[in-house]
């Protein structure tokens, strides 16, 4: 074997992990996914760290504004961690990946079409695709809605029921004489949404005006986004709520699948 050979035949060297760093990220990422706090014990049993170990990194992510620690004495991930998240998918560019499904659903509907991403119990308007009919609804980039109350809202809202239920609770707001103001019966709209893949606002927010929403997920079922369809009740075909929320469904998903390979 010549010089050169024996060159070529090294191994690759593995980059150093810093161990503590990487500890501190997996006890981060356990609380962002968990749907209520978390103890000291509890953590160290389900990454296979000491209870010390645990502890003096809770307190440091504490200290930095990821961790809160609970009166419970429970520890929950803050918003500074879903900020740091939500700058990420901001970085990924969710306008132009989801442009060719905005332009699918303007085709085959006719009707207006949005990308909206949450903020707070809120839908925010992100991009958007005019209807070509002449009656019409009419949102701007940068409107924002009530999530419980229109198509992708409550889309977002289903994906993510388990840890929003509390807040949105003590904030159904009226805005139609359709609006649910009701937990009971918003319970049952979101497993009617999650049982066939759609949410259907039936003039919740405006009066006469539906809406059709579906969730953009990323692989590990992460919520980043929804993308909807909203129009005059008179617009609305015979079958068009099966074929509406078929075809938002289809979108959403295809969005989510280049996420996926992102």
């Amino acid at each position: 074997m010549d010089a050169q050979d024996q060159v070529t035949a090294m191994p690759t060297k593995q980059p150093k992990v810093d161990s503590t760093l990487s500890k501190g990220l997996l006890i981060l990422e356990n609380l962002a996914r968990a749907q209520s706090g978390k103890g000291v014990t509890e953590l160290s049993k389900e990454l296979g760290l000491t209870k010390s170990n645990t502890f003096r990194l809770l307190q440091t992510l504490t200290t930095l504004g990821y961790v809160q620690h609970m009166p419970d004495k429970s520890y929950s991930a803050t918003l500074k961690t879903w900020r740091v998240g939500r700058a990420s998918v901001e970085n990924l560019n969710l306008r132009e990946i989801a442009a060719p499904e905005l332009s699918y659903l303007s085709r085959e509907t006719g009707e207006a079409v949005y990308l909206g991403v949450r903020e707070n119990l809120n839908v925010v308007y992100i991009d958007k695709l005019d209807s070509q009919k002449p009656i019409r609804s009419w949102n701007t980039i940068g409107d924002t809605a009530p999530l419980h109350c229109v198509g992708t809202g409550k889309a977002m809202l289903a994906a993510e029921f388990a840890k929003l239920r509390d807040q949105i609770s003590v904030a159904l707001t009226h805005h139609t004489d359709k609006t649910l103001t009701d937990m009971a019966a918003l319970e049952a709209d979101i497993a009617l949404t999650l049982t066939r893949g759609y949410a259907y606002d039936t003039g919740e927010f405006r009066e006469r005006i539906l809406s059709f929403g579906a969730a953009i997920t990323l692989p590990g079922g992460e919520v980043v986004g929804a993308l909807g369809i909203s129009l005059p009740d008179i617009n609305l075909p015979a079958g068009g709520v099966e074929q509406f929320g078929g075809l938002v469904a289809h979108a959403a998903d295809s969005v989510s699948a280049k996420l996926g390979r992102i």
